[in-house]
């Protein structure tokens, strides 16, 4: 039986034009597998003789896998699994905080019961260097509960207030300079009420606000040590002065930074609140 020639473009030949090849289609018989014929063309391999084959398709992660796998957050079900251990009230960290808001009327009385300005200065440095103690101890024991949250910010607006009026009722320090910093406190920690009132999520202290507070927590107690009787009083004073001004900046500039965030926080709760709105309507 005569067999057809089929033109295949783009492949070569022995004899005719470049590019053509013809090749016989082969009619169904028994003689087919003899034939040297081939009814397909076989494809030209890859480049660099790579192995041709169906290329392995990647899983795609989804956002939701992406973000919970970054927050550390382990969800059931979509639904975010909170640590019980934040409920805890029975801390290291909280005992540490309780016990430097109960030498608060322990400073006081030296400072003016007692009249000794150089052991109210030394109990009041003490307070203000414990500060970074029971957050140190939270956060690398395991130890972060709730309520320490709020207990050692806290804490610490008490410490400021009681030994700031204590150091003007005794004339101990420069009244503009704590009032400055009484303004300061003030402001900051009634903004910070208002918005948490209005369902915003509180802003998390800078660099700059720690590094203010820790050089006002040591320049008070300089300022006091500098007015008691001690020999080196002048030094305190000098030492007082070296700490006070940066603290005193950084903590304004701290302040005019947390604007913007309170904005932004305030922003997020009224969306959050009214959404919350919205589904219990629904």
């Amino acid at each position: 039986m005569r067999t057809e020639p089929v033109t295949v473009p783009g492949a070569r030949s022995g004899a005719g034009r470049p590019g053509d090849r013809r090749l016989p289609t082969v009619p169904p018989s028994d003689d087919a597998a003899a034939s040297p014929a081939r009814s397909q063309p076989e494809p030209d391999p890859p480049a660099g003789g790579a192995a041709a084959g169906p290329s392995p398709v990647e899983p795609i992660a989804s956002d939701a896998s992406v973000s919970s796998v970054s927050s550390g957050a382990s969800a059931v079900d979509g639904a975010a699994v909170v640590d019980p251990r934040l409920d805890r009230i029975l801390t290291v960290p909280n005992v540490i905080t309780l016990v430097r808001l109960l030498c608060l009327p322990v400073f006081w009385w030296l400072l003016f019961s007692q009249q000794n300005r150089a052991a109210a200065a030394a109990l009041l440095s003490v307070l203000g260097a414990t500060d970074w103690v029971d957050g140190y101890i939270a956060r690398h024991f395991g130890q972060v509960s709730n309520l320490g949250k709020v207990l050692d910010p806290t804490a610490d607006r008490l410490l400021f207030f009681v030994a700031i009026v204590g150091i003007i009722i005794d004339n101990s320090a420069p009244r503009w300079f704590c009032f400055l910093v009484l303004v300061r406190e003030v402001v900051v920690a009634g903004i910070t009420v208002v918005i948490t009132a209005l369902g915003a999520k509180p802003v998390d202290v800078t660099w700059f606000g720690k590094a203010g507070t820790f050089s006002l927590m040591f320049a008070f107690p300089l300022f006091l040590a500098g007015s008691s009787d001690l020999a080196i009083a002048p030094i305190f004073t000098a030492a007082a002065w070296i700490a006070a001004v940066p603290g005193l900046v950084f903590s304004y500039y701290a302040a005019f930074r947390y604007i913007p965030l309170w904005r932004v926080n305030l922003r997020e709760g009224r969306a959050r609140r009214a959404a919350e709105h919205l589904a219990a309507r629904g």
